[in-house]
């Protein structure tokens, strides 16, 4: 029996990166030998074990066949006659298909050193085409690795998936959990661009993949191609290291121009509404979990009356932080702040202009809750007010109170 360190921490290693996570691989061993020695079986398709001690995972080597579409389409083989070859044979990416014995030496049959030195990110073998994720993974690795180019066999190998249907039969939860994170990768932007150049994104995400080629307004966008824009906004929310939910909604934010009729175009009235019913089909059907979906909701509706809001009186910023809901949840509300800075500075040229709406809005946020409402609402309930009318009276005492702040 031996156990080798394999895959992500062997590439890190060698990158000089930090490595967080450990991955083994045990050759010449049965399940029965593993559960012996200690090890917690936790594997349901194929032999995976924990540590006993260190609780990292130890897989026994396996080869895979496939036996169906889609991403559980396979069959797997462990065996103690597997190989370690045969094992790295069946990964992804050659920078991921190496492994490392006790002694500290590299084992690397597919000159994954070399395709690290060169920054390439490339196929190990034809098998790769068998697993629709790992189209998703290699452009999730693009971004992780901006400098890194994909090799040209790869590229071809991953349009003919797209063409064979094979990414048609990934399941939402793989693409929602990839595509997490590949949201939080140094370079966003770089997972949907490869996904576009493969055809991968018009079939994942069609309402995104749809606008490249939609024009803006010049003034506005002086990059003027929205899907520019968009990757642009992905890159700053990575810049700004926004969490996961803020970069799903600038994702999100301008989905309506996709579908912006092309006689008022360059105009996008009304994509606001647009965005959100677009915004709810693709939450749906990947099964976003409910922070992001409820975040980029308020950011696809809001983002412009956030944009104009240094134009707004005390009421209507008070209506404002009422329909973004910022009274009961102040962080989400800055997370949506957040979100519209990413947007105002990923524009051509702009990537440094201040944003004060954030800071105005905040201020605005908390002399507005300082207003004690409990008292107001007894108060007025004493005078026999009640339901919409107690939530007027709020709201009036609130405009004032903002009122009183922007004199200042």
């Amino acid at each position: 029996m031996q156990t080798y360190r394999v895959g992500g921490a062997v590439r890190d290693a060698l990158l000089g990166r930090e490595v967080h996570d450990h991955d083994w691989v045990v050759v010449g061993a049965t399940p029965e030998q593993m559960t012996e020695a200690g090890f917690l079986p936790i594997g349901k398709d194929f032999p995976v074990f924990l540590h006993p001690e260190t609780r990292e995972e130890y897989a026994l080597a396996r080869t895979e066949r496939k036996t169906a579409r889609g991403y559980h389409g396979f069959a797997f083989k462990a065996a103690p006659d597997v190989t370690l070859e045969q094992d790295l044979a069946r990964r992804d990416l050659t920078i991921n298909a190496m492994a490392q014995d006790a002694d500290g030496h590299i084992i690397d049959p597919f000159h994954g050193q070399a395709d690290l030195q060169a920054r390439v990110l490339r196929h190990v073998t034809v098998a790769f085409r068998e697993d629709p994720v790992r189209i998703l993974r290699v452009a999730r690795f693009a971004a992780r690795f901006a400098d890194f180019s994909l090799a040209a066999e790869t590229l071809e190998l991953m349009r003919g998936m797209v063409a064979d249907g094979e990414v048609d039969a990934l399941v939402p939860e793989r693409v929602w959990q990839e595509l997490a994170r590949g949201l939080m990768e140094a370079r966003p932007s770089r997972m949907f661009e490869l996904l576009r150049e493969c055809g991968a994104l018009a079939r994942i995400l069609p309402e995104v993949d749809r606008l490249w080629g939609v024009p803006q307004r010049a003034d506005y966008h002086p990059e003027v191609d929205t899907g520019v824009h968009l990757m642009m906004v992905l890159d700053m929310s990575a810049r700004l290291a926004a969490p996961l939910a803020v970069r799903f909604a600038c994702l999100t934010h301008d989905l309506g121009k996709g579908t912006t009729p092309a006689d008022v175009l360059p105009k996008h009235i009304g994509h606001e509404q647009r965005s959100a019913q677009l915004l709810k089909d693709v939450c749906e059907r990947l099964r976003v979990p409910t922070d992001c979906r409820e975040l980029a909701r308020v950011v696809a509706w809001e983002h412009g009356n956030v944009h104009r809001s240094e134009e707004f009186g005390a009421a209507a910023l008070v209506r404002l932080l009422e329909r973004c809901d910022a009274f009961r949840k102040p962080q989400r509300f800055d997370e949506v702040l957040l979100a519209c800075e990413c947007d105002a500075r990923g524009r051509l040229g702009l990537e440094e202009r201040p944003y004060p709406q954030r800071q105005r809005l905040l201020e605005v946020l908390n002399a507005a809750r300082a207003v004690d409402t409990a008292t107001i609402a007894a108060q007025a309930r004493e005078q026999g007010l009640t339901g919409e009318q107690i939530g007027a009276r709020i709201q009036k005492v609130r405009t004032e109170v903002v009122a009183d702040l922007l004199r200042r």
